[in-house]
């Protein structure tokens, strides 16, 4: 329950920023009407990192690599995975589940290069890129509208493009 005791019903899931040199990857998402990275849910007996890299190779076709912190403290037990840049708790309104929350942990990515980035890419993805985002200029969707990505991607995008700039 939360401070006014209301049920929330909260599914935890991971979300991966995938910088490609100057471009970051999104699609429309049609059931939550926006431009979004690739990420999804964690299922059970998957730690966050699995669960980001299962996620964007499912929906984008990509091999990725999670960008790891600088805070490896060199023990090899128990197993330390790269902490997420940030976790958002994000109020979604589902037709099938109803209303409940992601407990999202925000992952910054970039591709292995096993494939191709561009023309192995799954149908629906867009590399967008870093000057489009930072001037908050709208994306065409698969239907033709016009949309802006919202506001937290494009302030992730900003901060995943200099982690990889920093790291790379």
């Amino acid at each position: 329950m939360n401070s006014v005791g209301q049920k929330f019903i909260r599914h935890f899931t991971a979300t991966g920023f995938v910088v490609n040199n100057n471009s970051l990857l999104l699609h429309w998402h049609s059931k939550v009407k926006a431009w979004l990275p690739p990420g999804g849910h964690i299922e059970r007996n998957e730690d966050p990192t699995e669960a980001l890299l299962r996620e964007v190779l499912e929906e984008t076709g990509l091999v990725v690599e999670i960008l790891q912190s600088e805070h490896n403290l060199g023990f090899e037990y128990p197993k330390q995975i790269p902490p997420p840049f940030t976790i958002l708790i994000e109020d979604i309104n589902d037709n099938e589940i109803g209303e409940h929350q992601h407990i999202d942990m925000i992952y910054f990515c970039t591709p292995t290069r096993h494939k191709d980035v561009f023309t192995d890419l799954n149908p629906g993805w867009l590399w967008v890129k870093k000057e489009d985002l930072d001037k908050g200029l709208p994306l065409k969707n698969h239907k033709g509208d016009l949309d802006i990505p919202p506001e937290d991607v494009l302030i992730l995008a900003s901060h995943a493009f200099k982690a990889v700039n920093l790291i790379g």
